[in-house]
């Protein structure tokens, strides 16, 4: 192998923080694990915001609270939230008015994948991918536009390049991402009414530890050779775009879908 894709095929220097966030309050969902939801929080913690993570996981949630304030030294707020549910969307907007303010950023990280042939794969399948990834999208969303009218603010949902292309066993997953990227046209559209911004990333492949248990090695491999720099992306590679989408170098922007990908095929 040459130097050259030694180089490519190795992650790149942390990027250190530059205050692009300075002042922000930001809630942050699924912001428990190892995640791009842990690397969002973490990375908008770097760059001076006010954060408010969530998820569905109390012990993890709090885990992740303590890293971030061990690493950092900035104190994180914590919600739990299922945004299957209404009820728990509309406590942790209210928590986060009470604890940090009225957000001035929202990142919907929270999403739900599995494997499974369209052929055998029954309703309740079908459904809860639905449910987490799109619905919970939409319910956050809409909150998020709720709470920031009158404010301004900027949205930053989680896609996934799924959402154009086709992969075996993901028909639900693909439609819900590819409904992500319809939400978020929308929203941006009439945000830009209200002074809200309302944009996604859509990563190819970016590897943790979760998904390396729920995903084959065989498949990973397959993903990843697909790459041209011969690497799943580091979760921080896709919160650094996130960052931009909700800082005000991305100021123009709304209702667009970024690729944060390297795939050639």
């Amino acid at each position: 192998m040459s130097l050259l894709k030694t180089s490519l095929s190795n992650p790149p220097a942390y990027v250190e923080g530059h205050n692009l966030l300075k002042g922000k309050r930001v809630i942050i969902t699924a912001a428990a694990g190892t995640g791009i939801g842990y690397a969002a929080a973490k990375r908008c913690a770097e760059e001076g915001a006010t954060i408010l993570i969530s998820d569905i996981h109390e012990g993890r949630l709090a885990d992740a609270a303590s890293r971030i304030q061990s690493e950092l030294g900035v104190r994180v707020e914590t919600c739990l939230c299922n945004v299957t549910s209404q009820t728990d969307v509309d406590r942790l907007f209210a928590f986060a008015v009470e604890t940090i303010g009225i957000p001035d950023v929202v990142i919907n990280n929270a999403g739900l994948g599995g494997t499974a042939d369209l052929i055998e794969m029954t309703d309740d399948q079908w459904q809860i991918v639905l449910d987490v990834t799109l619905n919970g999208t939409f319910r956050m969303t809409r909150a998020a536009m709720q709470v920031m009218q009158g404010n301004g603010g900027v949205v930053v949902n989680n896609a996934s390049v799924l959402g154009w292309r086709a992969q075996k066993g993901q028909a639900h997953y693909a439609a819900a991402k590819a409904g992500v990227m319809a939400l978020t046209r929308c929203a941006g559209l009439e945000g830009a009414e209200h002074g809200i911004r309302v944009n996604a990333v859509a990563p190819s492949l970016a590897m943790h530890p979760f998904l390396a248990k729920v995903t084959t090695e065989e498949l990973l491999t397959e993903l990843t050779s697909k790459e041209a720099y011969g690497r799943a992306a580091e979760v921080w590679e896709v919160a650094n775009v996130m960052v931009f989408l909700a800082s005000g170098y991305s100021s123009y922007m709304t209702g667009e879908t970024i690729s944060v990908s390297s795939q050639r095929g």
